[in-house]
């Protein structure tokens, strides 16, 4: 059976995915397919760095802009809505883009994950409890920061029972996704992955961080609150808006805001690195200070001619 190919750009948040995406989308009949556990969110675009609405004109995009911010959203329903939106495209004879910085939302879709239903696990519920007990909650918001950053992120760190069950799902997802690498993929995968020094990293993104400031984070989140969409909704504890409603409530100052938004985001991007490790061969590195472009350009033509 000749497996369907793909193309995924992976890489840290503010590595520049997105615009890459879209100018190599055009050159090679492409459509983007989101994998951005953020930006599935609809009226959350500052915070999550959306693809701007120019760009979605110019190349389809898919799995973004899919759930209002007090819907739940599993990450079995991505991966079948994504399996299904790959075999559209390729029936179409176009070329399928997944483009983001979610690890398991991108491993998921190219592992093939089988991502049974998670039922209560009382025993290590009371192990979490326990611990929260004696060591406080915030040694357990740290452990889920090591362990699930993605979930980490839509969090608040003081909701331990939140905490509790997305550490019980990770511990999962985790023994699951280490039965399938064992497996073969289910796609013909090329992996292009972005990447820079650390320090040029941190720089750009601070750069984004006050280009969301600028452009009205501070207002996305008052729209949202002002609609009903709670501060305690998982969606709201996302990296940014988190921040915004602590100023809101009068817990931080603006300027801490903004640099405890920095901090987090360097702190997600340690993490996706623990995703997408530079050292996984099945992953082609390029650095975003080179002129990369027409090198993946490259490597994507050498892919698509040896189906």
């Amino acid at each position: 059976m000749i497996m369907k190919q793909i193309i995924a750009i992976v890489g840290p948040t503010g590595i520049g995915k997105s615009n890459l995406a879209v100018r190599i989308s055009q050159k090679i009949d492409a459509e983007i397919i989101g994998a951005d556990s953020r930006q599935v969110y609809r009226y959350m675009d500052i915070g999550t760095a959306k693809p701007s609405k120019e760009e979605r004109g110019l190349v389809p995009h898919h799995l973004i802009d899919i759930i209002n911010p007090n819907e739940s959203f599993s990450l079995a329903e991505y991966q079948q809505q994504c399996k299904s939106i790959i075999e559209d495209i390729c029936n179409r004879n176009k070329l399928p883009l997944l483009v983001g910085g979610s690890g398991q939302y991108t491993w998921a879709v190219l592992e093939g994950w089988g991502i049974p239903e998670v039922a209560p696990d009382m025993k290590y519920r009371n192990m979490l409890e326990n611990k929260a007990a004696e060591m406080g909650k915030e040694e357990l918001y740290h452990e889920l920061l090591l362990t699930d950053p993605e979930a980490a992120a839509r969090i608040d760190e003081s909701n331990v029972r939140r905490v509790i069950r997305a550490l019980e799902i990770a511990k999962n997802a985790k023994d699951n996704k280490t039965r399938k690498r064992d497996k073969q993929p289910i796609y013909d995968a090329l992996i292009i992955g972005l990447t820079t020094s650390r320090e040029e990293l941190y720089c750009r993104i601070d750069k984004r961080v006050d280009s969301m400031i600028e452009k009205g984070l501070l207002d996305e989140t008052k729209w949202l609150i002002d609609n009903e969409y709670n501060s305690d909704l998982p969606s709201m504890s996302g990296i940014g808006y988190k921040q915004m409603v602590m100023y809101l409530k009068g817990e931080l100052s603006l300027d801490s805001a903004i640099q405890q938004i920095k901090y987090e985001t360097h702190r997600y991007v340690r993490s996706q690195y623990n995703w997408f490790k530079l050292k996984d061969d099945r992953i082609k590195w390029f650095d975003v200070q080179n002129e990369v472009e027409s090198d993946i350009i490259r490597a994507i033509d050498d892919f698509i001619s040896t189906d």
